[in-house]
């Protein structure tokens, strides 16, 4: 077989498989989409729920979960690049820099219920902050720490080292070198992996249920330290604790949590796109 040959047929192989990973997520969302685009209105999205949250809006929970993805970023960001810019530019190659990482990848991995149980332990009762936005937004910013430390911390190492060579030799100090050069070139991956961390927050139950998700609250908070209806646990107490739940309310509120999720991609995607076209390699 000619080496075109075996180059088409491994080209079609992969396009195959590449269509067999995104039909059921394109047929997902179409099917969200047809079965929820009924309960969209105004009045959904602006309103309070009332009837026992069969009717009126969800407009407490969309707020939620702005305001603990807002926290979680406050709380995950600066220590995440924080941290990574000490891995990456600071820490020696040692065994405590390698169990360091090793942890990190570990955390990675540990269910989103375990953080839970340790923000309702650390936060919730240790802290005696109760259950509230900040204990929340502090357990979902631990959890996002690690997706944002390790991607930031790749980003960082990939900017090639004549940069930093270059930037010293012209009598830059090292914090400059960073500060002026190797952020804003790491920026687009940095940003790929604040937003991969923040949209696994948004979409989080477990660790809300025991933090700051309230089951039925038709107000807005007023501080930090009220609870608050959060979208992904108002999506479950909808589908599975409350008889006669229409399901385009189900399937709307779902949809609403999906294009949330999604505005935050094409919003990262543009902000990347314009750093990608600043950066010099």
């Amino acid at each position: 077989m000619s080496r075109q040959a075996t180059q088409k047929i491994a080209f079609a192989t992969l396009t195959i498989l590449a269509i067999i990973v995104v039909l059921p997520i394109v047929l997902v969302v179409v099917y969200i989409v047809a079965q929820g685009i009924g309960a969209i209105s105004w009045e959904f999205i602006s309103g309070f729920p009332r009837g026992g949250m069969r009717e009126g809006g969800i407009l407490p929970a969309v707020i939620g979960t702005v305001l603990l993805t807002f926290g979680t970023a406050i709380a995950a960001i600066p220590l995440g690049v924080g941290a990574a810019i000490y891995l990456a530019e600071y820490a020696r190659d040692n065994w405590l820099t390698r169990a360091i990482r090793l942890a990190i990848i570990n955390l990675a991995g540990i269910p989103s219920v375990v953080y839970g149980l340790f923000g309702l332990g650390m936060f919730v009762l240790f802290l005696e902050f109760g259950t509230s936005i900040v204990a929340g937004s502090l357990t979902l910013g631990l959890m996002t720490l690690p997706v944002v430390i390790s991607t930031a911390e790749e980003a960082i190492l990939a900017v090639p080292q004549s940069f930093r060579v270059v930037s010293i030799s012209l009598g830059g100090t090292k914090w400059q070198t960073i500060r002026e050069v190797v952020l804003p070139q790491s920026l687009p991956g940095i940003i790929t992996g604040v937003i991969l961390g923040l949209e696994r927050a948004a979409g989080e139950t477990a660790p809300i249920l025991f933090t700051v998700a309230a089951f039925y609250l038709p107000r807005l908070p007023h501080s930090i330290f009220d609870q608050t209806m959060a979208l992904p646990y108002h999506l479950y107490v909808i589908s599975t604790q409350v008889p006669g739940m229409p399901v385009r309310i189900q399937y709307g509120t779902a949809l609403v949590l999906l294009a949330l999720v999604l505005s935050m991609n094409v919003v990262a995607t543009i902000i990347r796109s314009y750093f990608r076209r600043k950066r010099q390699w």
